[in-house]
């Protein structure tokens, strides 16, 4: 391992803040500053930021960091970025200023041109080119309503006077200045005007969108130099920006997770899975999306990816809705409280039921009730639910991409509830290594960077630093585990169920 001594500043702009963190080259958390900034609602369904806003808080909590360490200018070897991934601004090529709020990717604006498009047959194409889906989730559809709407953003794209970005793209343009223009191929991958297995934009995906530019970003590996930033003056000199990666890859990069067949589990509003499958483009057929996890020396390394739209977001719903809690914390000794669930099942369909199911339709439920069930039932059920969804997407691409999984990470916040990571373990019958780093996202985009600089040369110099983990090991009658879980697919089967009508 190379042994460069100094630090390393990582900026997480994620859909509801913006972090600036500082980390050791072992990869240690030194210091962290956080911003929230405004969630715009302009009608039901529509999500925007205001890109101006992110950028100057990005200036802003990177400065209240660094006043703190002033010591430490000195020794800050590079700017690493991680993102919300599938949120675009369109900006101007001369100043950098957005032209338009950001469109988030919880938005839904674009879901009738999606339908258009299905019904035009559009879908296996983009799957195939993409390994994605056609969903307003994904910038595409999003960006051609914008277009229609203002046709004069749709000539000055064209021309070239106004750009597309997703926010890594943006920060990068306002943070060097307007010197470059790039993105990494784990962000461009995310648009579905990006060829998965040829690495490039394609023309053809955007004939599908009806989408015409001047000129696209560069697309770059994430451990690329993408130019230089002194913060707009913040910093007395400039440093090298290396490092930048969509955050669930990020993720993915700094449990290290490099080997074919490793897997990790985001614990948060909602759970992202994401299990390596190696340098092949392969497409799922169980309901899985192929995602591009990082290109390295030229080399992609591919992912199939399961997403669940609610798991922490059921918790907070037996809270602020049904107040059967205070706290989130309270649910591990509640749950623990009781022997089981006495038989309740907790169906959490609350915009329906993604992967691998993708029900839209399906709604929530809480199955198996009697005159006996108590609130601690129904809470270590609704536990218990986030356990078999991911259960659900584990097996199910684990038998797709054909392996056998012996241990999967987990982060996020959900990893300090000890009763559901035992949970996944048992059921899935597997080791569970939960990480004490919860700032895993901002991590992966660093050890990027540092492969970039060669602080570290390999990726087994990544593996060699130190990582703290609580692990969790299967200790469940395996008849028993089987049980449960055929107990919950039939759960599952009665809320899928729909009576003819009439």
């Amino acid at each position: 391992m190379t042994h460069t001594s100094g630090l390393f500043l990582a900026v997480d702009q994620s859909t509801s803040a913006t972090k600036a963190l500082l980390f050791s080259t072992e990869g240690r958390l030194l210091d962290q500053e956080a911003l929230s900034h405004r969630q715009i609602y302009p009608r039901a369904g529509w999500v925007e930021h205001n890109a101006d806003e992110i950028y100057n808080n990005t200036l802003k909590v990177a400065s209240i960091l660094l006043q703190r360490h002033p010591d430490q200018w000195k020794n800050l070897l590079a700017l690493s970025l991680t993102n919300q991934r599938e949120t675009f601004v369109l900006f101007d090529r001369e100043t950098g200023q957005p032209l338009y709020n950001a469109i988030v990717w919880q938005c839904r604006r674009g879901d009738e041109f999606c339908k258009q498009l299905v019904e035009a047959g559009s879908e296996d194409i983009v799957h195939e080119l993409t390994g994605l889906k056609i969903d307003t989730y994904f910038p595409a559809s999003k960006l051609r309503w914008l277009l229609d709407k203002r046709p004069d953003l749709r000539a000055r794209l064209k021309d070239g006077s106004a750009l597309f970005g997703t926010i890594d793209t943006y920060l990068i343009y306002r943070l060097t200045g307007g010197e470059v223009y790039a993105t990494d191929h784990t962000n461009a991958s995310r648009t579905l005007f990006y060829d998965l297995g040829k690495l490039a934009w394609s023309q053809e995906l955007c004939e599908v969108f009806g989408l015409e530019f001047g000129e696209l970003p560069e697309v770059r590996e994430s451990a690329a130099w993408y130019g230089d930033t002194d913060l707009a003056g913040g910093l007395n000199r400039r440093i090298p920006i290396c490092g930048v990666m969509g955050d669930s890859q990020a993720a993915l990069f700094a449990q290290r997770c490099f080997a074919p067949g490793s897997a990790k589990v985001t614990f948060g509003t909602g759970s992202s899975i994401l299990l390596n499958i190696g340098h092949e483009k392969r497409l799922s057929t169980s309901g899985s999306l192929t995602a591009l996890g990082w290109v390295l020396n030229g080399q992609p390394t591919y992912a199939f990816e399961g997403i669940i739209n609610f798991t922490g977001a059921t918790i907070a719903w037996l809270r602020d809705q049904l107040q059967l809690i205070a706290d989130p914390a309270e649910t591990e000794a509640l749950a623990q409280s009781v022997s089981d669930s006495d038989g309740v099942y907790f169906i959490p369909a609350f915009v329906g039921l993604s992967a691998p199911y993708w029900r839209a339709d399906a709604r929530a439920a809480i199955l198996g009730m009697t005159p006996s069930t108590t609130r601690a039932h129904i809470i270590r059920a609704a536990l218990e639910s986030i356990g078999y969804i991911v259960t659900d997407v584990l097996k199910a691409m684990g038998e797709e991409a054909g392996v056998k999984l012996g241990m999967v990470h987990a982060d996020g916040g959900a990893v300090r509830n000890a009763f559901l990571m035992q949970f996944v373990a048992d059921l899935n019958r597997l080791t569970v290594r939960a990480a004490e780093t919860p700032e895993l996202s901002a991590l992966g985009a660093v050890f990027s960077g540092g492969l970039g600089l060669k602080v570290y040369t390999s990726l087994e110099d990544l593996q060699r630093l130190p990582f703290g983990f609580i692990e969790y090991i299967s200790s469940l009658d395996s008849i028993r585990a089987d049980n449960l879980f055929a107990g919950w697919q039939a759960a599952v089967q009665q809320v899928l169920y729909q009576p003819k009508q009439g």
